[in-house]
This record gives structure tokens, C-alpha cells and sequence, in this order.
């Protein structure tokens, strides 16, 4: 009677590949592994290496005792003490070892720590504890095989969008169902003050996957600066194909974001590239984070050119840049102070970030208004986005508890080019959003 049903065991051998994307190979090679382990326990001897070989397609099992190739060198024989405490020889075991001279014998190249092996009795009959033993050993390889493809395929996806649904919350970490895979979505790479239902579609940043003790750790995240890149990839084609660059981009989560473009094409524009006909492609972008405005501002060598840029929407009268101090002096009509600051100093905050230099805003009479300093720590939360490419770490803590101002286009000129217009009509309608905001909020406060 044969041990295995094949036409089941072959069914169950593909739905693990298709389902869990397990390789036959891998099954069929753990149940080797517990058949040769069933067999020691039923049948064998104490110290035995047992091997077995098993044809799905047949149904046929083989089974073959191994012993190691050894000579005096590497082991001591019955009734020989060891000589010293440098003496590290194991003690020889004829169910494990076998000299060199007698493997010769048998096979004239035999070499030492080679393994040789010898034909077993076939048994299909096993007991309880066996058989136990053998499942134990199945499943185990299994999870093992499990997690070797799970690392394999979300590892090739790491800095990818990832899209999952809400399975639960622990301790502020969010659990996302990845079909496949679990990933955790740890509190502080969540944008602040969203909320999550059980089962709603989550997308975002597949920043880790980290193999522990306890199993596989994919770690995501929405507030990471590379989730606004990819993001702008999926919507602008330009980005995609390579003519518009990213330069930089700094973020306060859930609050306000300047990304810096470049455009490798002198007929394409960049800013209007990622902010689309009439604030299309921006608004996909700002909805997904939640309502996070977000400052598209062209990057220039020219470091003047690139400070004026990085404090849009505000206008610049006058700009003095001190290289030996790494400081720009930034001179601003009294109607421009409050976009060029941003709300508890916001903008110039982030455009000093995103530049490099030390920004100090002055009012027309050249009274110092606000100062920004390129180190200056966020309000909201730390992100460290000056070097886009850098992965962020610091996963321990989580394994072991286991709209916007885009970029304002200059009203004065008589000749506007439709690109231009879109991005003008985009800011209007973003800061008439804003004021609305505002004035709600006064007459709230009233």
C-alpha cells in the first residue's frame, strides 16, 4: 500500500507554489528530510545519519545510511583518552564514522570528511511519534521555504508603493494585510493625523524587509520622502522616463512639502510637469497625503535663482548671499511677509532645509523679520530628507514589540504660456482653500 496519495500530494504541491510561492523542490526536499527523520526514530540506530530520496511521480521512497570519511586526525578510537585540552577530536562512532582505510575499500578515491553512504531496508509503516516527528519537520521547512520567498520578492520591491488593507492595531503600529505577507506600519512613519478603519486600503513606501527570530518584518511607510517621489512617478510620465528629475525634497508629514525639479529637456517644463494641465497631477498627490500641500519649485545651480525659487509663492525683491557664513539675506515686499514666512515660520523653514542655506527674511526697509537655519529640526517629525537615496533605519523597537501653493508663476507678464496659466489657476484655487480655512477658524474663535 503506498504511503502517499500522489494525485493529492502532486495537487497540494502546486497550490503551495501557486498560492505561497513555495517550489516543488522545496516541499519535496522537506519531505525527504521527515521521512528520513521518521525512519531514525522507528527503525534506527543512536548516532545514525539517515538519508531518503522520494519520487512525487512515483511514489517511491529510498532510504541510505551516511558515514563520514575519518582517519586518526579527526577522531579517537574506543578506549583512547584525548591527550590534552588542545586535543579536539571527536570520540569514533561506527554508525557515523568510517576509516579511510575501510572507504577505500569500497570506493579507491575516497576522501576525508566525503560521505558514503549505504542502502537501508525500505519501510512505509511508521508509528504515532513518527509520524508526528515527520509533520513537525514538514511544517518547519515549509514556514522556512515560506520566508525565503517572501524575502525574496518583497525585497526586490523595496523603495516600491505597496498597496494593502488595514488588518489591526497594536500599540499605535498598524498592521497591513499584503496578501502574501503582513507589514507593519510602526506609528512614527505614519503621516500625523490620519486615521485607519479595519479592512481600508492603505498605500505605502515598502521602506524594509528585515528577517528576525520571530519571522519576516516588512516595514512600510507614508511619511518617508520617497513616498512623494513615487508618487509623482505613477502620475507624471516625465518623471518615469527620466527627463524630469527630482533634486530634493523635504517634508513635514501631513502639513507641507517642497519637492525641487529639474528637467533634463529644454522643451519640457518641470515644474508644470509634476503640477499638470489646470493642478491635475498635484492634486492626485495631495490627496492621497491627506491634504499635505506641496511647493513644486525648479532647481538651478545658480544658488540665488535656487533660494528665490525654494520661498515661492512669495515674491523676492532683493537677495545677498554670504558664502563664507552660508547665509542669504532675502529682501521681500510687506505683502509678501507672511507667504515668505509661512504659518509659525513654515516656508522659510523648509526652503532653508531644502537649499542648504541659512535664510533670513527682511522686510523692504531691511528690518530681520524671520531667520531660518539649514539644520533646524522640524516641527512635526524628523526625516532626515536631504539625500533622497539613503533608506531610513531604526526598525529595532517595533521587531522586538512585535490645498497648495505649487509654484506661482509671475503675474506681471503680459505673454503667458498656457503651462504657466495651469499653475497659476492651481495656487488661486489653493489659497482661496486656505483663506476659507482661516476665516473659519476666526469666527470659530469668535
Amino acid at each position: 500500500m503506498a504511503l502517499f496519495d500522489l494525485k493529492s500530494l502532486n495537487s497540494a504541491l502546486d497550490e503551495l507554489q501557486q498560492e505561497r510561492g513555495i517550489s516543488r523542490e522545496s516541499v519535496i526536499d522537506a519531505l525527504a528530510t521527515a521521512l528520513a527523520a521518521a525512519y531514525r526514530r522507528e527503525y534506527g540506530k543512536r548516532g545514525q545519519i539517515i538519508r531518503a530520496t522520494f519520487n512525487p511521480q512515483t511514489g517511491e521512497m529510498e532510504f541510505r545510511q551516511a558515514k563520514i570519511v575519518v582517519d586518526k586526525t579527526l577522531v579517537r578510537e574506543e578506549g583512547e583518552e584525548a591527550t590534552g585540552d588542545d586535543d579536539h577530536r571527536s570520540r569514533f562512532n561506527p554508525e557515523q564514522h568510517i576509516m579511510i582505510e575501510d572507504a577505500r575499500r569500497i570506493k579507491k578515491d575516497s576522501q576525508l570528511d566525503e560521505e558514503i553512504s549505504f542502502p537501508l531496508e525500505t519501510r512505509e509503516d511508521f508509528g504515532r511519534i513518527a509520524a508526528q516527528a515527520a509533520k513537525q519537520v514538514i511544517m518547519q521547512k515549509v514556514r522556512e521555504a515560506e520566508r525565503a520567498s517572501i524575502i525574496t520578492e518583497y525585497g526586490q520591491r523595496e523603495g516600491d508603493i505597496v498597496t494593502g488593507h488595514v488588518q489591526r492595531f497594536e500599540r499605535g503600529n498598524l498592521f497591513v494585510d499584503l496578501g502574501r505577507a503582513t507589514a507593519i506600519l510602526p506609528y512614527d512613519e505614519q503621516i500625523p493625523g490620519e486615521r485607519y478603519r479595519q479592512g481600508e486600503r492603505v498605500r505605502a513606501l515598502l521602506l524594509r524587509v528585515d528577517e528576525g527570530v520571530r519571522g519576516t518584518f516588512i516595514r512600510l511607510s507614508r511619511s518617508h520622502p520617497r513616498f512623494l517621489t513615487k508618487l509623482f512617478e505613477a502620475e507624471v510620465p516625465e518623471m518615469a522616463n527620466g527627463i524630469v528629475e527630482v533634486k530634493g525634497i523635504v517634508r513635514e508629514p501631513g502639513s507641507r512639502a517642497k519637492i525641487a525639479v529639474f528637467s533634463n529637456d529644454d522643451h519640457v517644463d518641470p515644474v508644470g510637469a509634476l503640477v499638470g494641465q489646470r493642478g491635475v497631477r498635484v492634486a492626485v498627490v495631495t490627496s492621497e497625503l491627506g491634504g499635505e500641500k506641496i511647493d513644486v519649485v525648479e532647481w538651478s545651480e545658480n544658488a540665488a535663482d535656487y533660494v528665490k525659487e525654494s520661498l515661492k509663492p512669495a515674491q523676492v525683491l532683493a537677495l545677498e548671499l554670504n558664502e563664507e557664513e552660508g547665509r542669504a539675506e532675502v529682501q521681500v515686499a510687506e505683502d509678501q511677509q507672511s507667504l515668505a514666512i509661512g504659518r509659525g515660520g513654515q516656508n522659510v523653514r523648509l526652503a532653508a532645509r531644502l537649499t542648504g542655506w541659512k535664510i533670513d527674511i527682511r522686510s523692504a526697509g531691511g528690518e530681520e523679520i524671520a531667520a531660518a537655519d539649514a539644520s533646524e529640526p522640524k516641527a512635526v517629525q524628523p526625516t532626515d530628507v536631504e539625500d533622497i537615496s539613503q533608506p531610513e533605519s531604526g526598525f529595532e523597537e517595533t521587531k522586538k514589540e512585535m490645498g497648495t501653493d505649487d509654484a506661482a508663476a509671475d503675474t506681471g507678464e503680459k505673454n503667458i504660456d498656457p503651462v504657466a496659466q495651469d499653475r497659476d489657476i492651481a495656487s488661486e484655487k489653493v489659497e482661496e482653500q486656505q483663506e476659507g480655512t482661516d476665516e473659519s477658524k476666526e469666527k470659530d474663535a469668535e
